[in-house]
């Protein structure tokens, strides 16, 4: 199924857009990040059908970084993250086929203690929407 997300991407949008992270604001801090730190699972769905994503949001030394994974690729580190309103907004960028694609997975919290998540594939090419939740520590 990923596959078929990341074929679509080139498909649209060619190769790689410049990468978001240099648009994005300043780093977020980590207690601006409190919210949104811990272990999550991206339930998305997209115009190929639906995608199932692990996102890690921590501190590390005084920095908050992140990790995404899915099961076609390895966890991709994620440095550059923003807050933009209420949402935390995490950029990253990975190979595909020997091309660099930028992501960007935003967080967004809603009612009654829900999160929605997105991910914007290469500047808009490809979107998947869906929810995010937390993975209970243990677990």
């Amino acid at each position: 199924m990923i596959e078929r997300i990341l074929v679509s991407i080139f498909l649209v949008a060619g190769l790689a857009t410049p990468h978001m992270g240099a648009q994005q604001a300043p780093s977020v801090t980590p207690a601006d990040a409190e919210p949104f730190l811990g272990e999550w699972t991206l339930t998305l769905q997209g115009p190929n059908g639906p995608g199932a994503f692990g996102l890690t949001v921590k501190v590390e030394s005084e920095k908050v970084v992140g990790a995404i994974t899915n099961e076609m690729m390895p966890a991709q580190a994620i440095s550059t993250i923003s807050k933009v309103d209420k949402s935390l907004v995490l950029a990253y960028t990975f190979p595909w086929e020997g091309n660099p694609v930028d992501a960007t997975v935003s967080l967004t919290p809603g009612e009654e203690g829900k999160m929605s998540a997105q991910i914007d594939f290469a500047g808009g090419a490809y979107v998947m929407s869906g929810t995010a939740a937390k993975k209970e520590k243990g677990k």
